[in-house]
C-alpha cells in the first residue's frame, strides 16, 4: 500500500509531532508499506522512508522551524502521476490545507491527525481572542477528512461534541527498552551538583509559554526549602529558555538531549513534573513512566489516560496549581513513595508497547482504503 504523509516539522526538529510522525512513517515502512513525506525541506530518504520537498518559511519566534507554504499544483501533479492509496495529514498549516483540497479533489482517501491544540496556544502568545477562530479552522481542517486520529479517549469525546463523526483512538507506545531506569547514571548526576539521595525533579520538552513551566518551578522551590540539595532539570530548548533562565538562576538547563542520552537523562532523575496543559497527549509522560519515575502532572492529556492517580504518580485536577505544587513537594520529600510509584509507572509503561500504534494505524488504513462501513472503523485501544 502506498502512504503519503504530509507534515509541517520532521526531525531533527525535536517535538511531539516530529516524533510521533517519523514513528508512524518509519513503523508502516518496516510492514512494507511504501511510504513518503512531504514536508519542508530537501528530497531525499530517512531510512525506508522517501522524503519530498516542500517550499517552507521559518517560525516566528522558532527561527529553526519552518511552517510549509501550499503546494497544491505541485501535490495535484504528484498524485496524479502515481497516486497514493491514502494520505495521511498530520498539520492543519498552509501545506496541509493544500494537501487537503487537493486529496479531496482527486477524491483520495484522507486520514488527519489532531496533535497540536493551537486554540489553546493563542492565549500564550497574545492573540487569545483569536482563539474561537483558531479552534474553528481545526474544526473544519478535520471534519473534511474520511478519518481523524486522536491519542486520548477525551480528545475523541471532545472533537465527536465537536460535530467530527469519525474520530477514532490511535493509543501510543513507548521504547521501554530505550527508556529505562537501569540507564541511571550517578556520573551525570554529581554533574548536576547533586549530592547523596538529594532529588532531582525533571522536565523534558519545548520551553515555550504554553508549557506552564512556571509552576514545575514552583513546584521545585517548594522541595527545595525543606530539602536544600534538591535540583531541578530542564531538557529541551525553546524560545523561553534565555528569559526563564535569567528569572531562575536555580534552575539546570541542559539543552535538546535525543535517544540514549535522553534515556539517560530520564533515569538520573527522581520525579517527573509536567505542569502543561496545552498537550493533545504528551509523549514525554510515557517515557516518563518508562523510565520508572513517578511523575505529577494534571488530570489531562496522556496523564488522565495512563496514569493512575497514587499508583504510578499524583494526577491532580486541571484547575488545582496549588495541589500540584503540594504533590510534587509530597512526592520530593519521601523517597520511599516515590520508588514506589517509580515501580508502578514503569509497568504501566510497559503496558505501552511500541507497536501498538503502528498496528493500529495499518488495520486502520486497510480497513478505510477497502472501503469497510463505518462501523469496521473501530477505535484501536
Amino acid at each position: 500500500m502506498r502512504i503519503t504523509f504530509v507534515t509541517e516539522t520532521w526531525p531533527p526538529q525535536v517535538n511531539g509531532v516530529a516524533l510521533t510522525v517519523r514513528t508512524l512513517a518509519e513503523g508502516l515502512a518496516a510492514r512494507d508499506f511504501e511510504v513518503e513525506v512531504v514536508r519542508p525541506g530537501a528530497n531525499g530518504h530517512d531510512g525506508k522512508v522517501g522524503l519530498v520537498c516542500a517550499r517552507g518559511v521559518a517560525m516566528p519566534r522558532y527561527p529553526s522551524m519552518q511552517f510549509g507554504l501550499p503546494a497544491g499544483n505541485a501535490l495535484r501533479s504528484r498524485w496524479i502521476a502515481q497516486r497514493p492509496h491514502a494520505i495521511y495529514i498530520a498539520t492543519e498549516g498552509p501545506l496541509g490545507a493544500s494537501a487537503m483540497r487537493t486529496a479531496n479533489a482527486l477524491d483520495i482517501p484522507v486520514v488527519s491527525g489532531f496533535h497540536t491544540r493551537f486554540h489553546d496556544y493563542a492565549a500564550h502568545y497574545g492573540i487569545g481572542l483569536l482563539a474561537p477562530l483558531v479552534r474553528a479552522h481545526l474544526l473544519r481542517f478535520h471534519r473534511r477528512a474520511q478519518m481523524t486520529l486522536v491519542s486520548t479517549r477525551a480528545l475523541q469525546t471532545e472533537l465527536t461534541n465537536a460535530g467530527i463523526s469519525h474520530v477514532r483512538k490511535l493509543r501510543r507506545g513507548v521504547d521501554a527498552r530505550l527508556f529505562s531506569p537501569e540507564r541511571r547514571d550517578l556520573a551525570l548526576r554529581r554533574s548536576w551538583g547533586v549530592h547523596d539521595d538529594a532529588p532531582v525533579l525533571l522536565c523534558v520538552g519545548r520551553i515555550a509559554a504554553e508549557k506552564n513551566l512556571g509552576l514545575a518551578v514552583q513546584a521545585f522551590r517548594a522541595v527545595h526549602a525543606r530539602i536544600p540539595g534538591a535540583r531541578i532539570v530542564l531538557v529541551g530548548d525553546g524560545p523561553q529558555r534565555e528569559a526563564l533562565a535569567v528569572a531562575c538562576p536555580d534552575v539546570l538547563f541542559v539543552g535538546t538531549k535525543r535517544d540514549t542520552e535522553l534515556a539517560v537523562h530520564y533515569a538520573s532523575a527522581d520525579l517527573f513534573v509536567f505542569p502543561s496543559l496545552s498537550e493533545t497527549f504528551g509523549n514525554v509522560v510515557l517515557e516518563a513512566l518508562a523510565s520508572g519515575l513517578a511523575l505529577v502532572a494534571f488530570d489531562h492529556a496522556a496523564a488522565q489516560e495512563h496514569v493512575a492517580n497514587g499508583i504510578a504518580g499524583l494526577v491532580v485536577p486541571t484547575t488545582d496549581t496549588r495541589g500540584f505544587i503540594s504533590s510534587a513537594y509530597q512526592l520530593g520529600v519521601d523517597p520511599d513513595t516515590r520508588r514506589l510509584l517509580g515501580v508502578n509507572a514503569r509497568r504501566a509503561a510497559q503496558r505501552c508497547p511500541p507497536d501498538a500504534a503502528i498496528a493500529g494505524l495499518d488495520s486502520l488504513l486497510h480497513a478505510l482504503v477497502r472501503g469497510y462501513p463505518d462501523d469496521h472503523l473501530r477505535a484501536v485501544a
